[in-house]
């Protein structure tokens, strides 16, 4: 049985781009050492006067999701902000989130569960809700209005027991709308708050929220 010490820290990383960039991402982290990922498609909600007179505030995006050891998934990060410049405007979201285990991949396999790290400062945290489908707005601009630059939009499918209606005397899981959220520390509560109380999520049925840390970050709010 291994100690806490000698036990691998592991990252996951998430990158948020542009439709069409999610493979390049991908196609490059594997040259850096990451072994593989998933992309999902989302779609990004951006505060613009213009953009909103134009009916332009949603554009897709694709979320690069990949899981590796912390020096590669830092050294990997650094390699892949240079590369997709994610500090520029629109250019895209990088950050990383401490996993405590991880099962299934044979390059980052693990048999134990790592404890938390401590001493690492965190600045800030990922903000997920699940909500049901159509409700997604309503979180973003309950977010903004508690002070988020706002967020991505993933669609997805619940599985709740008491969650399925009929079509053809088949079950069907109703679907669902995932919202990402990346806020600084100190404005993680007023969102929060804010989206509990427009999305009433306390009350059964109307949505989950849970709260990560994140450790290394590019291009928030450039």
């Amino acid at each position: 049985m291994s100690s806490n010490s000698e036990i691998a820290d592991f990252e996951l990383v998430c990158i948020i781009v542009n439709f069409g960039l999610g493979s390049k991402v991908m196609q490059t982290a594997k040259k850096l050492g990451i072994s593989g990922g998933t992309v999902l498609l989302g779609k990004g909600t951006i505060k613009n006067r213009l953009l909103e007179f134009l009916a332009l505030t949603n554009v897709k995006k694709e979320i690069v999701l990949m899981v590796s050891n912390k020096n590669t998934a830092t050294k990997a990060l650094e390699e892949l902000n240079k590369k997709f410049k994610f500090a520029k405007p629109s250019h895209g979201i990088a950050f990383t989130i401490p996993v405590s285990q991880v099962l299934g991949a044979r390059s980052c396999q693990s048999d134990e569960i790592k404890e938390g790290r401590g001493a690492e400062t965190i600045m800030y945290h990922a903000i997920t809700i699940i909500v049901e489908k159509g409700n997604a707005e309503d979180v973003i601009e309950a977010a903004t209005e508690a002070g988020s630059k706002g967020g991505t939009i993933i669609n997805a499918r619940g599985s709740g027991i008491h969650e399925t209606s009929k079509v053809f005397s088949m079950d069907i899981e109703p679907e669902k709308e995932i919202v990402m959220i990346l806020s600084e520390k100190n404005s993680t509560d007023a969102i929060v708050a804010s989206i509990r109380k427009k999305l009433k999520i306390d009350e059964p049925g109307n949505g989950i929220i849970f709260i990560q840390d994140v450790n290394n970050t590019y291009g928030l709010y450039e």
